[in-house]
């Protein structure tokens, strides 16, 4: 779907920058769902909050519309932060628990109904706000408690659309990430259709309607908007019965991939999510049908997960030979420990030397500035932004300067500091690069040495597994029949999304 709205310059320009940032963060980041965003009209993007400012930065690069954003006003005293969010044209909100010292309450009061107004009636001329209504972000695996803001700022919105423009609408988003506070993680966008509303809550407010009645109406739109996130995010009521679910997706695809004969590639976010949706919707609908059944299953997938936990493997790999595999196998697995262990590391040399210290720079300043876990993958990615190409700059500017010094003791050496120092700088950030896809290669062949040994080692506890993972996909298959389940299954056992 295209989507043609002109955009400011300046704002096309931080668009790019900030893009910048969140590509630098993340691994791999995919959006779904953009054909639900409609091309004219505003809107009001709601979310829930679980990454800090990670969270308002990936709406922002990744909805194809101008997304104005209302912030907490201190966050407009924040160096580099505070200009970048004034050039997007952030609203400063100003909340009762914000209170400036010295402010009187009716002044406190004024100032944020300026910030309503000064949002509403940008999604009145055709924008669109993003809002978390829960208020404030947080570690927990479903959505929290959400503030009034969100209906009465759409019911504003509604008053000031001009005569013959289309009603606002309310775009609910999800947002999931695999490991939100690492560098290199991966992260879906998923924008979902518009939130449908019954004739009531489309039903204009009177200005003059009664203080009680205005609060109903607030109170009912609250109440589905609750309801569309908690079923965008996939929320859970606590963190062991998320990770289980994930079990769940994991062994219901590599049982199919098994059944089917096939060895599908690993799975995207989009994949990931679209299979924990799955197991998250059957398991609610047969939590009220069959209850018994349904705690049974999980049991069994929790006694399974944890003997999966202590072997240290994945569903998959209970499919590869039980023993330590063919001779070439195990050459090739040699091969590639030599390349990675004994070659490589000369490679990524400079990588480390450069940019070890200012990673380590950042870590200690994330932990520092940090006054929640969940706010460390924001302070991580602002602070690298800038320490980073610093450090990359100053090594250039020494490379420079040491070159020309080299030269006026030597003659017979080129004199091209400038020349010297760029590609110092150019090394310096490609080491970056290397260095972080080194260590992920690492990890990866020291897995596949591990994996090897274990199978070798645990042959009769790894054919066990096989069948408690075969006897819990046919459980689960009898329990999902008959229900409708969001994407569907492939031949190879991969969840694909729903054909248009």
């Amino acid at each position: 779907m295209e989507h043609t709205e002109e955009l400011p310059r300046a704002y096309r320009w931080i668009v790019k920058l900030v893009r910048s940032l969140v590509w630098l963060f993340f691994r791999q980041v995919q959006v779904s769902g953009l054909e639900h965003v409609p091309k004219t009209g505003g809107g009001l993007i709601v979310a829930w909050h679980p990454n800090g400012l990670i969270d308002p930065g990936l709406i922002f690069t990744q909805l194809p519309r101008r997304v104005v954003f209302g912030a907490r006003h201190g966050l407009f005293k924040i160096p580099i932060l505070g200009s970048l969010m004034r050039g997007m044209g952030t609203v400063p909100i100003y909340r009762k628990q914000d209170a400036e010292k010295g402010r009187k309450p009716e002044k406190r009061k004024a100032a944020n109904q300026r910030s309503l107004d000064a949002l509403a009636q940008a999604i009145g001329d055709g924008s669109f706000a993003a809002l978390f209504p829960e208020g404030i972000s947080h570690d927990r695996p479903d959505v929290q408690a959400l503030k009034t803001g969100v209906a009465s700022l759409y019911y504003r919105a509604r008053e000031l659309v001009p005569a013959g423009m289309p009603l606002p609408v309310i775009l609910p988003v999800g947002l999931h990430y695999d490991q939100k506070r690492l560098f290199g993680s991966n992260v879906l966008v998923a924008f979902h259709p518009p939130l449908e509303l019954g004739p009531e809550l489309l039903r204009p407010l009177a200005a003059d309607a009664p203080v009680e009645d205005r609060r109903e109406r607030y109170r009912r739109l609250l109440g589905e908007v609750d309801q569309v996130l908690h079923e965008v995010v996939y929320g859970t009521e606590t963190w062991e019965l998320y990770h289980l679910m994930h079990r769940a997706r994991k062994l219901m695809r590599a049982e199919r991939a098994a059944q089917a004969g096939a060895e599908p590639e690993r799975p995207d976010m989009e994949e990931r999510v679209l299979g924990f949706a799955r197991f998250w919707k059957g398991y609610g609908q047969r939590l009220e049908t069959d209850p018994d059944k349904v705690v049974g299953v999980m049991t069994d997938i929790r006694r399974y997960d944890d003997e999966m936990r202590s072997l240290g493997l994945q569903d998959h790999e209970l499919d590869y030979s039980p023993g330590p595999g063919s001779i070439w196998e195990g050459l090739l697995v040699a091969v590639q420990a030599v390349l990675v262990y004994l070659f490589l590391p000369t490679l990524v040399v400079i990588g480390y030397a450069v940019n070890l210290p200012p990673a380590l720079l950042v870590l200690a300043a994330a932990k520092m500035a940090a006054k929640k876990d969940k706010d460390e993958a924001s302070i991580k990615m602002l602070v690298g932004a800038l320490v980073f190409p610093l450090t990359w700059l100053v090594v250039g500017l020494l490379v420079g300067w040491g070159q020309s010094l080299l030269h006026a003791s030597y003659p017979k050496i080129p004199n091209a500091p400038v020349l010297t120092g760029v590609l110092a700088f150019l090394l310096s950030a490609l080491g970056c690069a290397v260095a972080l896809y080194y260590l992920r290669l690492a990890q990866s062949v020291a897995r596949a040495i591990r994996v090897r040994l274990t199978r070798a080692r645990r042959v009769a506890a790894i054919k066990r597994l096989r069948r408690e993972r075969s006897a819990i996909f046919g459980r689960v298959m009898a329990l999902a029949e008959g229900l409708e389940l969001p994407g569907a299954v492939a031949e190879d056992g991969r969840i694909v999304a729903d054909p248009p």
